[in-house]
C-alpha cells in the first residue's frame, strides 16, 4: 500500500471522531451515563479489532515487546477516557477540555526530537494553524459551576499527557508491529478498564437501558472505534507531526452537524476556530 494513503485513514478518522462528537450527547442526555458509555465503546471496538485481524489472516505479534506496547497505547488512551470523566467531575470543563485538545503539540515534540520525523516549512505553518484551530474548536461556555482544589488540574495534565504519548508510542510502535496487532491490543486494555467504567457509575439515578440508551449508544460508538483504527493506520503510513494535528480538527465535522441537527449556531470563537481548521486541512491536505 503506498505510503500516500496516510490522508486516506486520516481523513476517516477525522469524519467518523467528528460525527461521534455530535451524536455523543445523545444517549447521554437520555439518561445513559458515559461511564456506561466507554464500557459500550470497549465492546464495539471487538468488531472492528476482528475485521483487523481477518486482513491480517490472524497473525499477530505475540512476543512480550509487542504484548507491552500494545497494551500500553490502548492504556493511554482508554485511560485518560477515565480520567477525564473524574476531572470533568472536579473542575470546570471550559478549561479542562481547551487544555486537554492541545495534546498534539507533546506529540509533535516527541516525534520530532526521537522520531526525527520532519516537514517543510509550509507543513510547519499549517501544523501550527491547525493547533490554533483546535484550541478554539474546543472552546467551552464558562458556567457557574466552581472548581475546588488543583485535583482537576492534576487529572487534566495526566489526560493530556497521556494522550499525546499514546499518540508517540503509537507511531513508534508502527515501525516494529502489524497496525492490526497494535489496535488489538488496544482493544484488550480497552476491556481489561471496564470494571473501573462500572465502579465509577452513579447507579442511583435512573440509567435509560431502552434503544437510546445502550443500544443507540453502540452505534455512535461504533464510529469511534472505526476511526481510533484507521488512526492506527494513518500513523503506520504518515507521519505523526502531520496526522495528529489533522485528525484533531474532528470538531469541524462535530460543529457543522451540530448546526444542522440541533440548530446550534456557533460563536464568534467557534468560527474563529472553523477559519483555521479551514486553512490547516488546506495545507496539510496539499
Amino acid at each position: 500500500m503506498k505510503s500516500s494513503s496516510w490522508f486516506f485513514y486520516a481523513i476517516i478518522t477525522t469524519l467518523t471522531w467528528g460525527i461521534w462528537g455530535a451524536l455523543i450527547e445523545v444517549p447521554q442526555n437520555a439518561g445513559f451515563p458515559p461511564t456506561l458509555g466507554y464500557i459500550i465503546w470497549s465492546l464495539t471496538m471487538v468488531p472492528c479489532a476482528l475485521i483487523a485481524l481477518y486482513i491480517v489472516n490472524w497473525k499477530i505479534e505475540k512476543d512480550l515487546r509487542s504484548i507491552l506496547l500494545g497494551l500500553t497505547i490502548g492504556v493511554l488512551g482508554a485511560g485518560g477516557q477515565l480520567v477525564l470523566f473524574e476531572a470533568l467531575r472536579e473542575g470546570p470543563a471550559y478549561i479542562i477540555f481547551p487544555f486537554v485538545s492541545l495534546y498534539p503539540i507533546l506529540t509533535i515534540i516527541l516525534s520530532v526530537l526521537f522520531l526525527k520525523e520532519k516537514t517543510s516549512v509550509f507543513k510547519w505553518i499549517g501544523i501550527a494553524i491547525a493547533i490554533v484551530a483546535i484550541f478554539f474548536l474546543s472552546y467551552q461556555e464558562p458556567n457557574s459551576s466552581s472548581a475546588s482544589g488543583y485535583l482537576w488540574l492534576i487529572l487534566s495534565l495526566f489526560v493530556f499527557a497521556a494522550w499525546a504519548l499514546q499518540a508517540y508510542v503509537m507511531k513508534f510502535s508502527n515501525e516494529t508491529m502489524k497496525s492490526e496487532s497494535i489496535f488489538f491490543y488496544m482493544t484488550i486494555a480497552g476491556l481489561l478498564l471496564s470494571p473501573i467504567a462500572w465502579s465509577m457509575t452513579d447507579f442511583s439515578q435512573t440509567i435509560n437501558l431502552g434503544f437510546k440508551g445502550p443500544y443507540l449508544a453502540a452505534i455512535i460508538h461504533l464510529l469511534n472505534s472505526i476511526g481510533a483504527l484507521t488512526l492506527v493506520y494513518a500513523l503506520r503510513y504518515g507521519k505523526a507531526i502531520i496526522v495528529v494535528p489533522l485528525t484533531g480538527l474532528a470538531p469541524v465535522i462535530t460543529i457543522v452537524l451540530s448546526l444542522f441537527l440541533y440548530s446550534v449556531m456557533p460563536g464568534s470563537i467557534l468560527l474563529i476556530g472553523l477559519v483555521f481548521a479551514v486553512v490547516a486541512i488546506a495545507i496539510l491536505s496539499f
